[in-house]
This record gives C-alpha cells, sequence and structure tokens, in this order.
C-alpha cells in the first residue's frame, strides 16, 4: 500500500475502513525493519563522492532526514495513528492501530510523533500503566493491546533520547514497579505482557541514571524484583538460605527463562555500585537471600545449551555486583549425593562458575564483555573465600608436572588463562593474570613458576613486584608442593620461558678477549643508536619496584648515594 494512500484514509476517520487499510499496511510491511534504506546508502554513496570533488563541502545532510519526503510522509502517518488511538475504539481496531505504530516505530527517523509527552501518555494508557499525576490505565484493556503497547513504547524509548526525557518526566517506572507489586507471578495480564513490561524497565534503567535511583531506592526494586524472580521460578525453600534445586528437574521453559533474564539484567542495573559500599545487616538479608536464588539459577538449564549459557552469564553478572560478604551462601548448603564437596563445602556452584568461564575461554569471542565478570568474580571470591580459593587452585593450578612445554601451551585451564596474560585488550589481560596471582597467594615466586616471567612481567610491573615479594593479601603460610618431575627438572628451567631449553652453545667460545670486547662495544653502539633514535628506551627498575626510564633510574640512585662532606672527613 502506498503511504500517502493510507494517510488518506487515515483522515476520513471511519473505523471500518481505517481497520482493513492498517491490516493491509500491517502485513505488507510486517518484516521492515529499515524503511527506504537502499535509497540511503546510494544518497550516502553520492555524497561521499562529491565531497572527494568539493573539499569544502560541510553539509550534514546526510543525517538530516527531516526534509525527506517518505520521512514526513511517515511522520504524519504516525500522528494520525495517535490521534485515531485516543477515540473510542474496538479492541480489534486499537490492536491493528498499535502495529502499524511498532512497525513505524522501528525507524528512528519518524519518530516525533510517538516521543510527545500526549502521545507517550496515550500509549502508557493503552499499556495499562499509571503514570504522572495520577493518570490511570483504560480500563478493561484486551490483554493482545496492552501488549502490543508495551512494544511500541520499547521501540519508541530504545530509540529516541526525547521519549527517554518523556518517560523519566511521566515516570513510567514508578507505574510499571505498581504492576510488578500488585501481580510478582506475572499471571494476571499473560505471561507475553509481563515480559514486555520487564523489557520496558530494563530500558528506562539502562537509558536513565535517575530512573535507576529512584527504582533502587524510592521503589524497593531489589526486593521487588527479587520477589518477581522468586515466583517465576516458583521457589521452595529449604532453610533461610537455601533452595530446593532437584537434580533431576526439567529445563526452565522458555518463556519463563526470557522473563527471568530481564530480572536479572534490570537487578544488574540498579545494584551496579553495591559490591563497592558497606551494608547493613538489613541490607546484607537481602542480598544472601538474592544470592540464594543466584545460585539456584546457576544450577538450572534451559532448554538449550545456548540459553543456558545466555541466562548464566546474566546470572554471573548480577552475582559480580552483590557484596563480597553476602556470597557465603554459593558454598552454605549440605552436601548431596552428586554434590562437589571439598573441605566439607559445598562447591557446586564454584564448579558450575568454573566450567561456565572454560566455555567462554573456548568460544574466545568478546572476552571483555563475555569473559571478564566470571574472572572477576572468581578472582574476588578466592580473596575473600579461603575455601573457593583452594578449590580453584586445585581445579586451576594443579602441582606442576609438565615442565617441557611452555605455560600458555596446551588445553589445561592454566594454560589457556596464561595465553590471556599477552591479549591485546588490557582488561582482559589484567583479569586473567589478577586471577592467577590470587591464586598464587599474590606469592611473586610461585606465580612466576606457573606463568613464567615473561608473561608475569605485565602484572609485577604495575603492582612494582619486579623484584619479587609479594602482594598486599592477607594470606595463610603454606609451603608449595612441588611434584618429583618438578624437583627434579627445577634447576634446568627456563624462569622467563617457564619450561626446561637446551642449552644452547656459547656464541663467544672460541673467541679472544680483544674479540669479545668488540663484539660487546659493537652492541652498546647499536642499543645507543636506538635509544637516541627513540625507536627503544632502556628501562631499570626504580626505587617503588616498578619500570621506568633508565636515565631516571640512574638519577634516583645517585640521590640516594649520600657522600661526607668535608667537615666530616678527618685528617690524618
Amino acid at each position: 500500500m502506498e503511504l500517502e494512500t493510507l494517510t488518506n484514509i487515515l483522515q476520513t476517520g471511519d473505523q471500518e475502513v481505517i481497520q482493513k487499510a492498517l491490516l493491509e499496511f500491517n502485513t505488507e510491511y510486517a518484516q521492515c525493519f529499515f524503511f527506504n534504506e537502499e535509497e540511503r546508502e546510494r544518497r550516502k554513496f553520492r555524497i561521499m563522492k562529491y565531497r572527494e570533488y568539493y573539499s569544502n563541502w560541510d553539509s550534514d545532510s546526510d543525517s538530516d532526514h527531516s526534509e525527506d519526503p517518505e520521512v514526513k510522509q511517515r511522520e504524519k502517518i504516525g500522528q494520525l495513528l495517535i490521534d485515531f488511538l485516543e477515540r473510542d475504539l474496538q479492541p480489534s481496531s486499537q490492536l491493528v492501530s498499535l502495529e502499524a505504530v511498532r512497525i513505524l516505530s522501528r525507524d528512528k527517523h519518524a519518530l516525533a510523533p510517538f516521543a510527545s509527552r500526549e502521545s507517550m501518555g496515550v500509549l502508557a494508557q493503552l499499556a495499562g500503566i499509571e503514570y504522572a499525576e495520577g493518570h490511570g490505565p483504560r480500563d478493561a484493556t484486551d490483554s493482545e493491546v496492552v501488549s502490543e503497547a508495551l512494544k511500541c513504547l520499547c521501540n519508541t524509548v530504545y530509540n529516541s533520547e526525547a521519549a527517554q526525557g518523556v518517560a523519566g518526566e511521566l515516570r513510567l517506572i514508578r507505574g510499571l514497579a505498581e504492576r510488578l507489586k500488585v501481580d510478582t507471578g506475572g499471571t494476571a495480564g499473560g505471561r507475553d505482557t509481563r515480559f514486555y513490561e520487564l523489557r520496558l524497565m530494563f530500558l528506562l534503567t539502562a537509558l536513565l541514571v535517575d530512573v535507576r535511583r529512584q527504582l533502587a531506592r524510592d521503589l524497593h526494586g531489589i526486593t521487588l524484583l527479587t520477589d518477581t524472580l522468586e515466583a517465576t521460578l516458583d521457589l521452595r525453600w529449604l532453610d533461610v538460605y537455601e533452595v530446593s534445586t532437584a537434580r533431576d528437574r526439567p529445563p526452565l521453559q522458555r518463556d519463563a527463562t526470557d522473563r527471568v533474564m530481564e530480572v536479572l539484567k534490570i537487578l544488574f542495573n540498579i545494584t551496579f555500585d553495591t559490591s563497592r559500599r558497606q551494608v547493613d545487616e538489613e541490607d546484607a538479608a537481602l542480598y544472601r537471600h538474592l544470592a540464594a536464588i543466584l545460585r539456584h539459577c546457576l544450577l538450572t538449564d534451559s532448554e538449550s545449551k545456548e540459553r543456558t549459557q545466555e541466562f548464566h552469564g546474566h546470572t554471573v553478572n548480577l552475582l559480580a555486583n552483590l557484596p563480597l560478604t553476602c556470597l557465603d551462601v554459593l558454598l552454605t548448603p549440605k552436601v548431596e549425593p552428586g554434590s562437589v564437596e571439598y573441605m566439607g563445602m559445598n562447591m557446586d556452584t564454584v564448579e558450575i562458575l568454573l566450567d561456565f568461564m572454560d566455555k567462554r575461554l573456548d568460544r574466545g569471542l568478546k572476552l571483555r564483555e563475555s569473559l571478564t565478570p566470571v574472572l572477576n568474580l572468581l578472582t574476588e571470591s578466592s580473596r575473600y573465600h579461603r575455601e573457593t580459593r583452594k578449590f580453584l587452585r586445585a581445579r586451576v593450578l594443579p602441582p606442576l608436572r609438565d615442565v617441557k612445554n611452555r605455560p600458555e601451551v596446551g588445553d589445561m585451564l592454566r594454560n589457556k588463562l596464561v595465553r590471556l596474560m599477552t591479549h591485546v585488550d588490557t582488561d582482559v589481560k589484567h583479569c586473567a593474570a589478577e586471577f592467577l596471582f590470587v591464586l598464587c597467594k599474590e606469592n611473586v615466586s610461585r606465580f612466576v613458576k606457573y606463568t613464567g616471567y615473561g608473561n608475569a612481567a605485565g602484572l609485577l610491573a604495575a603492582r612494582g613486584l619486579l623484584g619479587g615479594g609479594r602482594g598486599d593479601g592477607k594470606y595463610s603460610e603454606e609451603e608449595d608442593t612441588d611434584t618429583e618431575e618438578y624437583k627434579e627438572a627445577k634447576p634446568n628451567i627456563n624462569p622467563v620461558t617457564g619450561r626446561v631449553e637446551e642449552k644452547l652453545p656459547n656464541p663467544m667460545e672460541g673467541m679472544t678477549d680483544e674479540q669479545k670486547e668488540y663484539e660487546a662495544m659493537k652492541l652498546v653502539s647499536m642499543f645507543d643508536k636506538l635509544s637516541r633514535e627513540q625507536i627503544i628506551q632502556p628501562m631499570g627498575v626504580g626505587c617503588d619496584g616498578k619500570l621506568m626510564p633508565l636515565d631516571e633510574t640512574m638519577q634516583q640512585m645517585a640521590e640516594q648515594i649520600s657522600l661526607p662532606s668535608d667537615s666530616d672527613m678527618e685528617l690524618d
């Protein structure tokens, strides 16, 4: 259907004729996500070529679609649809109109009609959300209409900064919180409706800092969303902080998984700074309760391996936000047949986190986003919980037997993590090194033993430990147990590479002293030239144990040498 034809029909005001035309429009554009995108690409190409010939071209018309006839036409249709929705319509007419709004709201260049205060108010009413100063939802709104209106709000808020501002002014988050409070299980309005309510709440908390704070503090969002999580998972409690998790239970259904993941994402947004502040007893109890539910999530599968990985990924992200003191509930459940036991503790959760990390290592995609949260969680848990650290060390850094290969060579967890210590992404590199360093109880010699000095140098330089020693962590004193294979090979291990290497022939063997001196001076001259041309910069270890330019190192050493003054000298 031509857009101009639809515009003319919408202007007639005849509900039956409009409904028929919109049904045709929705069918034709159901899979359309970008309007006239090919023409936009051709236009970009023409402008790029024009700029090549005219260097003073400074127009930004490529990003300005305000005068595009098709954009103006869609904006006009959008406004007519909002005007139509303000009327007292049959649910079928409301539904077909909202479907058209949803299609149009995918195009961020034509969102103006939907981003106004009036339009957002109309959509909120149809979505069953109370907003602003007591403006309530429309009476007896059809559940399909509610879901479709929520989808429209999600699209509009996601694609329009103006709509985000209006959503904050209308206090949509308060209305959404009220809906959760009335029906935490989400059964009254249908599962589809609850999912899009949560999706809208996630978008608002992700995009608006003030809304995030409002939900967390004023609306008691953590308690509210924890209750929603508990109701959606249909939990049964065995103890204050222990959920019943039968090993033979069926996987979580897809729609339930979708809703749980949205709740986890919202909770992540509103607990972002929790781990960095002190919590009182009341808050600690709340976070322990949440941590016990998250333990259940980690022990629960979804309907496929990919979905389970995604589900567990959101769980890990949220766990990393919680105070470390509250994560002890992950280890407190009783050891049962089939449980992973270590030092009398239930290590099921830690085992799953380790397996989750291993799978992310093997995938190797977007490591900063997918791997660093679980690495940080395991690192900090190891610092705080002795049993967790000892269990992880036994799994990741077992006593050394293979000393013929470099530490980064192989398929063991240690090998994979050591490879990351030279990764191009600084965050990934730091997280991997820090995790292994903590498992070594921040002991430099032990760290070098398992990783090789070359791989360890980056972290040691950053921590001022190139000269050896220990980090700042508080750990019990215990010796590292060496295998017989390691003891036998130790004298021949190259500390830089971390493996046994064949002794190379002495390149100066057979040279006279004059020839050795000549080669030495030649090498000094080459380094001097590279240094003067700033190709390399000689470095030394400063007084604080960190790397610094060699000339500054020498100056520090000179300043520390105190020569006696003439008055202090005794004359014979």
